[in-house]
């Protein structure tokens, strides 16, 4: 039975990568997207099933689990990399920026591994995966963007919770990055502020996930755990 791997919000950056990088291995793919940028249609000629998706509303994450149910019969995995950034603003109500925040990263995966249970289940003994990607400030927190920290640090939290009610048959793990890959209009004072801010004073880029996330599907014994992607930044 073919057993696609799902990425939420696959249009870019990590999304992306780990989609192209599965699709190589002629692994199927199934992806979410909002806005269709011009690497969803490269992903769709390449074979990945590709469906818009709106998590701003229950009613929204429930459709989009239907419409996955309609177009596979299991999942090898899930891969929650739908994500957004918001800051506290004087411009915007701390109560909706809160709310946007939990929406994206608590309720969306949360009603998703339930709603897609029985799609993972039926590979055997850690035959299924579950990936959250949470985020280094976590640990650290955030004065200029609480509500996304809080949100993450419940999603970190879950991971642990869904381990311990999928296991052994899932397997539920935590990514916490930092600084994985700079956009393009980072300019050179910021880059320079950034790679000062690790260890080991690089940017890795997309295929250090890969890697790790390779390794957790692989893996037939870790589950419950977080793992910190990060130069080593809680050191400094």
């Amino acid at each position: 039975m073919d057993r696609p791997i799902l990425i939420t919000g696959a249009g870019k950056r990590i999304g992306l990568a780990l989609a192209r990088h599965f699709l190589a291995q002629e692994q199927s793919v199934i992806i979410s997207y909002r806005t269709r940028y011009p690497a969803v249609d490269e992903l769709e000629q390449a074979g990945a099933t590709c469906l818009f998706a709106d998590f701003s509303t229950n009613q929204g994450i429930e459709q989009f689990a239907l419409n996955v149910t309609q177009h596979c019969k299991g999942l090898r995995a899930i891969l929650h990399n739908a994500s957004a950034w918001l800051a506290e603003s004087p411009h915007s109500s701390p109560a909706q920026t809160l709310a946007e925040m939990l929406q994206i990263h608590v309720n969306t995966p949360y009603l998703l591994n339930h709603l897609l249970e029985p799609l993972l289940r039926g590979g055997g003994h850690s035959g299924a995966d579950i990936i959250h990607f949470t985020d280094y400030v976590v640990e650290r927190g955030s004065d200029k963007h609480i509500a996304y920290a809080a949100s993450k640090a419940a999603l970190d939290n879950m991971t642990r919770s869904f381990a311990r009610k999928l296991a052994p048959e899932i397997k539920v793990n935590a990514i916490a990055p930092a600084m994985i890959m700079f956009n393009e209009h980072d300019d050179i004072e910021y880059r320079k502020e950034a790679l000062n801010k690790s260890l080991m004073k690089i940017v890795p880029g997309e295929q250090e996930i890969v890697g790790l996330v390779t390794y957790l599907l692989n893996s037939s014994y870790v589950t419950g755990r977080t793992h910190c992607v990060d130069g080593g930044r809680p050191l400094r």
